[in-house]
């Protein structure tokens, strides 16, 4: 059994160093996504989501629920 620990321990690891990369990147790129808005739209990509259709639907959310000013949206909802 600790081998097979180790090696989710490992996965696990390499999963949340592959979402910290992603998330540098969204922030560069201003998508305004945090990490586990992110590690949702890589599940679904996963899953056989279209990216591209994925990011339509993100833009619609966000042009018809758009983050109120009076902080009741975290940061990483717009």
């Amino acid at each position: 059994m600790p081998a097979e620990q180790g090696a989710a321990d490992a996965r696990r690891r390499a999963a949340r160093e592959v979402i910290d990369i992603l998330h540098e990147i969204a922030t560069l790129l201003n998508t305004h996504l945090d990490r586990q808005q992110l590690s949702y739209c890589v599940s679904l990509i996963e899953n056989g989501a279209n990216p591209e259709a994925l990011a339509k639907v993100i833009q619609q959310l966000r042009e018809e629920y758009p983050a109120s000013s009076d902080g009741e949206a975290s940061d990483g909802a717009r």
